[in-house]
């Protein structure tokens, strides 16, 4: 422990913290944009710098450490003034067109300049727009970008793609693709979480909430909504709920005041792909071939495998994603059941994810004679979505969602968590194998925010070797261990967002949080709440295979909802 004072407070603190964690300790506040615990701590905004008696310069707090006798001035007048000048030399080079950003409010760029009283600004505008593809799921716009390095250091050493880089020097320093690439060259998985660490909105999905509320006003359509598991423990965040009133059921009563003629839940298709990933598997061990299967639920899990490790692709499970399964069913037999002309739907699906944009554009995903996902919606567009529509959710009805497609299981409700899809996927597969359930918690030790989990499972007298993992980082060392032969698995699950689902790159963004865990807990407490925990117990799945599909991998079933993921190439691979 060392002595320090901070703002003529003495605080004893250990000497292994940095000024910016002393003075939080002191309920001190320092403003900070690029700062991010133990990936990104290079000082470069230049925001948090304070004074230190004896120094003539300012030293930056996020990457200096405290030392006995430390004087520190957080606020003094030449700190004051060096921080408002660095936050006005930043607006000179930013698109400062708040009232249209969608991260109006939630923009710390935004906040700290409001906080320093910034009015005008006494520098001429530069700014420097970069031409970029409109169509592509991820956008970046250069000219609200504030070269914080955040992205770099999120894809460098978190999902370890190495997408981002710096380009050019002194002021006109910006951050681009690297490699002087294009993003629809690069090995981008769409993972979307330098978005989620942008402190503004220098990268934001591509907004599709217009052609969402041109298909709710257009008589012609017929409307079908699907809520993803780990949006509805997100949803409520910005609107100042707990996860206890931020139920799916009220969101389904605002997308109805928005127009949608269905709703239903996403869950209801994670049991159907538990029902065909969990028989894959089961066929596969049994045969011993290509294993060990990959689950095959995370759309930037498989944009990354096939670009790094194309060789490997054969063990991803053929499995749909539960958003593409939901898809082709809803227009195939939901659409026959209720005399739709599926040509007449218009299917749209909240999802916490960037990649699904992608997903619902291969080719090979449209099995049902249409296409089956017309639009994703991230949960930050269905937020905005209701703001917009002027829907007080503080009067929002908990009324049911709509029948058939609506039931489903707390295994469902799981897989927006790390852990979840292998652990509902082992509840059925042990039934399938002994003819008998195992406790429903048997296989919680997958569960956690480890971004490497292993565990061995008997299923009568036969161990099953699984691992989880998740973030992409932790998923090219688990590959690699494999490729070694360090470890060796039967069943992988993987997730491409650090948390899995619920830390997906299209959640809600709240600075300096990371909620992942907090939603996941909330995930599995309504497994636990539902009276149905296993997904071969879904009465409406054991109808659909009754009345059409017949059964797990039968031939109409392998049409409709497995996949060839040879069929389409990323633009790019590894070399």
């Amino acid at each position: 422990m060392v002595t320090i004072t901070i703002d003529h407070q003495v605080l004893q603190v250990d000497e292994d913290l940095t000024i910016l964690e002393a003075a939080k300790k002191a309920y001190i506040e320092i403003p900070h944009l690029c700062f991010l615990k133990g990936i990104n701590e290079i000082g470069a905004c230049r925001i948090c710098v304070v004074e230190l008696e004896g120094k003539d310069k300012l030293v930056t707090a996020c990457n200096t450490q405290v030392q006995e006798g430390m004087v520190i001035y957080t606020n003094s007048p030449k700190v004051r003034w060096t921080r408002r000048c660095n936050v006005q030399l930043l607006l000179s080079q930013h698109d400062c067109e708040c009232a249209y950003c969608s991260r109006s409010g939630n923009c710390e760029l935004q906040r700290i300049s409001n906080d320093l009283g910034i009015t005008s600004l006494p520098y001429e505008k530069k700014v420097t727009y970069i031409p970029w593809n409109q169509n592509f799921p991820l956008i970046r716009e250069s000219s609200k970008c504030i070269k914080c390095m955040r992205c770099i250091q999120i894809c460098d050493k978190i999902q370890d793609l190495h997408v981002w880089d710096v380009q050019q020097t002194g002021s006109r320093t910006t951050v681009n693709v690297s490699l002087n690439r294009s993003i629809e060259d690069a090995e981008c998985s769409l993972c979307g979480q330098c978005i989620t660490h942008c402190p503004v909105n220098a990268l934001h999905v591509r907004e599709d909430s217009e052609r969402a509320f041109d298909a709710f006003s257009d008589p012609n359509k017929i409307t079908i909504v699907q809520i993803a598991p780990a949006v509805r423990s997100a949803w409520g965040e910005s609107f100042g709920l707990t996860t206890e009133e931020a139920t799916i059921e009220k969101l389904g009563d605002a997308l109805r005041k928005m127009g949608a003629d269905y709703v239903f839940d996403t869950n209801f298709a994670a049991d159907l792909t538990i029902m065909e990933e969990a028989n894959e598997f089961l066929k596969r061990f049994t045969q011993q071939d290509h294993l060990p299967m990959f689950t095959s639920c995370c759309p930037g899990w498989i944009r990354f495998l096939k670009s790094q490790y194309p060789d490997m692709i054969s063990c991803l499970s053929t499995a749909k994603s539960p958003q593409q399964m939901f898809g082709t069913i809803v227009k195939t037999w939901f659409a026959q059941k209720a005399g739709i002309d599926p040509a007449n739907i218009y299917h749209i699906s909240i999802m916490p994810c960037v990649a699904k944009k992608h997903e619902i554009d291969i080719p090979v995903m449209n099995d049902s004679g249409c296409r089956d996902v017309d639009l994703v919606l991230t949960t930050r567009e269905i937020v905005r979505m209701i703001k917009a529509e002027h829907i007080d959710v503080h009067h929002l009805q908990d009324d049911p969602l709509d029948d058939p497609l609506g039931t489903a299981t707390g295994a469902g409700a799981i897989f927006g968590s790390s852990g979840g899809v292998m652990e509902a996927a082992l509840r059925s597969a042990y039934y399938f194998h002994t003819g008998e359930n195992a406790a429903p918690d048997a296989f919680k030790a997958v569960r956690g925010m480890n971004g490497w989990k292993e565990a061995a499972f008997m299923m009568g007298d036969t161990s099953i070797r699984c691992a989880v993992v998740n973030g992409l980082g932790n998923t090219r060392k688990l590959i690699e261990a494999l490729r070694r032969n360090e470890v060796r698995y039967d069943f992988i699950e993987v997730m491409a967002c650090p948390g899995g689902c619920s830390g997906g790159g299209g959640q809600p963004i709240h600075e300096g949080e990371e909620l992942a865990k907090t939603r996941s807990q909330a995930l599995y407490q309504l497994d636990q709440k539902n009276p149905l925990r296993f997904s071969h117990e879904n009465p409406i799945i054991q109808a659909i295979y009754e009345e059409f599909l017949e059964k797990p991998l039968s031939p109409l079933a392998e049409r409709l909802l497995h996949t060839d993921h040879h069929a389409w190439q990323m633009p790019a691979k590894r070399k």
